[in-house]
């Protein structure tokens, strides 16, 4: 039985063919994931000794990040012991993920395609996640997909869910979904939930609905602001981009005081006001220092992977960027 060690000294052993991820949430050692499927990233960590085989293939990387030695820890698992570099959330209390009943308590078109899904728990549910978590959403003919939080807190729970063309789930959300229906869930699930900005330049970059785990982790920071904790950081700007104006729906934000918020639209036409162009590009435009920057990312997989190496580029630590990359399913 394989024993896989992170550089932070923690250990889990490995049974049979189950994934290193797998293995460790079963071990309670909490690894960085997000989509599971072996394409957002998110899971990468550096072999540093030992070997390890691929369950599925690692779509995500790179080849030269094959060559240099990184894994996706939630499509791979080990052929020996292993010692593995990766970030270890330590003694963070992340929620364990469970499968529950809950009702659509209403919904609320947003935009042409995009529309608000509340969802209520049974009383007895005693739910609790992080802000910027997601779920998976269980429908008709047990149909499942993954929707960010947006919400950070609450007996009911906020989706922005955005239509799909052909989408088996589309269909239900935008066609056949009513208040009352009777769907499951399952989580709280993955990792990007704010770490340690305590003093840090806060970034957010969004794109269509990656503004939903924002907008709840936006709420994590008004509620530290007014109680006056301290990990709140030195500054906190919200990068938020689309093609159309239709596509940035809402119109307030949650903001921590001093917040700004800056729109941007890759395909305006010339009444747009706000900034044009890609919204990771904004960024690079706006700041030139960002040693002492921590950025969220939130969207669709070509901005995570364009502002990720461009940031690093740039001189953000790599340890200072965090991810949710949307991978799509119909």
């Amino acid at each position: 039985m394989p024993i896989i060690t992170t550089l932070q000294g923690r250990q889990f052993t490995l049974d049979g063919q189950e994934s290193l991820l797998s293995a460790a949430a079963r071990q309670q050692v909490n690894l960085p994931y997000s989509c599971k499927t072996g394409r957002c990233k998110t899971c990468r960590c550096k072999v540093v000794s030992g070997s390890s085989r691929a369950l599925k293939d690692e779509i995500g990387l790179t080849p030269e990040e094959r060559d240099a030695g990184w894994i996706l820890s939630c499509v791979r698992t080990a052929g020996s012991d292993l010692l593995l570099d990766v970030e270890d959330l330590g003694t963070v209390e992340v929620p364990v993920s469970r499968t529950l009943p809950c009702r659509i308590d209403q919904l609320e078109r947003l935009a042409p395609d995009v529309v608000k899904v509340t969802l209520r728990l049974p009383p007895t549910a005693n739910w609790r996640h992080l802000a910027g978590q997601y779920i998976d959403v269980i429908g008709p003919n047990g149909v499942r997909r993954s929707y960010s939080l947006a919400n950070d807190a609450g007996p009911l729970m906020e989706l922005h869910i955005r239509e799909v063309p052909g989408g088996v789930m589309s269909a239900y959300w935008f066609g056949q979904a009513k208040s009352n229906d009777l769907l499951r869930l399952q989580g709280p699930q993955g990792t990007f939930f704010l770490r340690d900005v305590a003093g840090k330049d806060l970034v957010f970059l969004a794109t269509g609905t990656g503004i939903a785990p924002v907008r709840a982790m936006l709420q994590q920071l008004v509620g530290a602001a007014r109680e006056k904790r301290d990990e709140l950081p030195h500054s906190v700007t919200v990068y938020w981009g689309g093609r159309h104006p239709e596509d940035l729906y809402l119109d307030d934000l949650p903001l921590p005081p001093d917040a700004v918020v800056v729109k941007v639209l890759s395909r305006s036409d010339q009444d747009w006001q706000g900034r044009r162009g890609y919204v990771q590009q904004a960024l690079l435009d706006d700041r030139r220092n960002f040693s002492d920057c921590v950025v969220y990312a939130c969207g669709s997989d070509a901005m995570i992977q364009d502002a990720r190496a461009a940031l690093l580029a740039q001189g953000l630590p790599e340890k200072s960027f965090f991810a949710d990359a949307f991978v799509c399913s119909a």
